[in-house]
Parts: structure tokens; C-alpha cells; sequence
């Protein structure tokens, strides 16, 4: 199993002016629900996803005009530096979410790894985790911080996270979250979204094609439509809204060197992996032909196996499955 990270450090009075945030959402909108990774080919008519919308705002060769607001922040830098006693830090991504109506919690998870040469781009997601977990990766894997930063209050919604591990019960940063940051390492803590709906509201289903944008008018209202349908309306500051950094993090410019130029490739992945099953007494290998068999992925899963966070909620997603 992978080390637990350390507890993430709370920075306050993160932007010196809200606004600009406020800005760039309006600039970066309509934003779309997120859902495909857990339900794919989902009929794009029927309303079967909660109202979490997402967009990204930097993202490979991407960037939104004005997300240097959050990329280049030099407090989030700084604290990346201290929180892993490095030198070298390198701003990578920006994305938002935006909740309402949310009884259940998100999912309890730690966030997707990277390792250098494999990712997303040529890895399925599932061999990405059961490389994470399987502790066999660790010189290939790369470090990455994590900042979540908080437009408002809203009732509910906060942030449970792990600090101690999976098997310790989990703190929250809930209330007085406005303009606040969490930075820390998200891909060993696990954490999850508290809900985020009044006592006793259900949640709010809508359809994969639907969007939530400003109404345009003096009221500042954000608008959820869904095939020509208003469906939900509220204050921007009613929803839960969160931006995420993400950086890649060296100790020295020389490990970042040395490391960015020894890739992992699959077949040395696959020989890693079955290696290990060898030395387990296992009969299961990893098949590069079978990568797309749901038993391949369910055999890996049971053998690197995730651990369970003791206290997590009931996620929208399952109770959506």
C-alpha cells in the first residue's frame, strides 16, 4: 500500500480580488455535467446525472485567457515548495466545478496518478490506479500538489479528506470556506464532497446535454437549461463552486530531468506487474491484448485493491447506478 500524504495546509485571503474569479467563470461558460467516466453512451435526453458541472480552464496545449489567475499563483507555488521540500514545481492544469443540488456525497477517492510515460493519453484509467496502489511504480510516478480553491459559503459542501488514512475517521473544511485553499497531495489523501442540498431536498437529476451559465440579466443569476428547459436558478455564490491546481513536483532540476527522461513503457509495465504476481504465487498476468476485458481490470482491482476510507459518505454516484 502507498504512504498516506501529509495533512494539506489551509491558505486564506487566496485572491485579492474575487472578482476576477467571478470573471473568468462568466468568460469560460456554459459549463457541462460531469459524469461520462461512470456512466458512457448514457442517452444524452434522459436526465440520469446530478448537477455537477465541470470545464477545464488549462489542459495539455489549453489555456483559458485569464487562468494565469490561478496557474502562476505565487502563494500556491511557494506552499508546494514547502509542503514537499522542493525546488521545482510546475504548474499543469486548472479546472472548475460547479454543485447544487447534491443530497448524496461525491465520490470518496484519491485523485488519478501520472506516471512518466504513461497517462491517460495511452493508459486505460483502471491500469493507472492499479499501478498506483500496487506500490510497484513509485520511481515512475509523478508527484503531483493539488490546491482547491473556494469561491463561497454554501450550505453544506465541504471538503471531508483523510489526513490521517484511509483507516482513521476524516477531518472538514466546512464554513468560512470563501477564498480559501487546501494545498496538499490529493493522489494519497483520500476526500470527497460532502453534500451539498437543504434538508430534505433530493437530487437534482439532469441530462447529459445540459448547461449552466450566467442568465445574462442584472440579477447575476446562474441558470441551468437543459434542452431548452430552465431547471435550476440561483445566485453564483448559491453553488458550491471549487477550482483545482495542479502541479508536477520535483525535488531538484536535475531529479526532474533524470526522471522526465526515463518512461515507462507497456511492455515494461506488464513485466513489472507480472513479475510481482510471480513472486505472489498468482496465476494472473496482464495481458496487453486484453486491456479493454472487464475481467482483466476486475482481476487487477481485487489483486492491487484500493483500500475503503473508514466514515465515507454514500456517493451520488452509486446511489445513481
Amino acid at each position: 500500500m502507498v504512504d498516506c500524504a501529509d495533512p494539506p495546509v489551509l491558505l486564506r485571503d487566496v485572491l485579492a480580488d474575487v472578482d476576477d474569479a467571478v470573471r473568468l467563470l462568466e468568460a469560460q461558460a456554459p459549463y457541462t455535467p460531469l459524469g461520462g467516466w461512470y456512466n458512457p453512451g448514457a442517452d444524452p435526453h434522459a436526465r440520469t446525472r446530478p448537477m455537477w458541472f465541470q470545464n477545464d480552464w488549462v489542459h495539455d496545449d489549453f489555456a483559458a485567457d485569464g487562468s494565469d489567475l490561478f496557474l502562476r499563483h505565487e502563494a500556491y507555488i511557494e506552499a508546494a515548495k514547502v509542503f514537499y521540500d522542493a525546488e521545482v514545481i510546475e504548474p499543469k492544469s486548472v479546472y472548475v466545478n460547479l454543485m447544487a443540488a447534491i443530497a448524496e456525497g461525491g465520490p470518496a477517492h484519491t485523485d488519478n496518478p501520472r506516471f512518466h510515460g504513461r497517462d491517460r493519453t495511452n493508459t486505460p484509467m483502471w491500469l493507472l490506479r492499479s499501478m498506483l496502489w500496487s506500490g510497484l511504480f513509485e520511481r515512475h510516478e509523478i508527484t503531483q500538489a493539488t490546491a482547491i480553491w473556494w469561491l463561497s459559503d454554501v450550505e453544506g459542501g465541504g471538503l471531508r479528506y483523510w489526513a490521517d488514512g484511509p483507516d482513521r475517521a476524516p477531518r472538514e473544511h466546512v464554513g468560512a470556506m470563501a477564498n480559501t485553499a487546501l494545498i496538499g497531495d490529493n493522489h494519497r489523501m483520500f476526500h470527497q464532497v460532502a453534500p451539498m442540498a437543504a434538508a430534505g431536498e433530493a437530487t437534482r437529476l439532469v441530462s447529459p446535454s445540459a448547461e449552466l451559465a450566467p442568465v445574462g440579466d442584472a440579477t447575476g443569476d446562474w441558470a441551468v437549461t437543459d434542452h431548452g428547459e430552465m431547471v435550476h436558478r440561483a445566485p453564483l455564490d448559491a453553488y458550491r463552486v471549487s477550482v483545482l491546481w495542479k502541479a508536477d513536483v520535483y525535488p531538484t532540476e536535475a531529479d526532474r530531468v533524470a526522471r522526465q527522461a526515463d518512461n515507462l513503457t507497456m511492455i515494461a509495465v506488464a513485466a513489472t506487474f507480472d513479475a510481482d504476481l510471480v513472486e505472489r504465487g498468482l496465476g494472473l498476468r496482464l495481458d496487453l491484448e486484453r486491456l479493454d476485458d472487464p475481467e482483466l481490470k476486475a482481476a487487477f482491482w481485487a489483486t492491487y485493491a484500493e483500500p475503503k476510507p473508514v466514515g465515507a459518505l454514500r456517493s451520488v454516484f452509486e446511489a445513481l447506478a
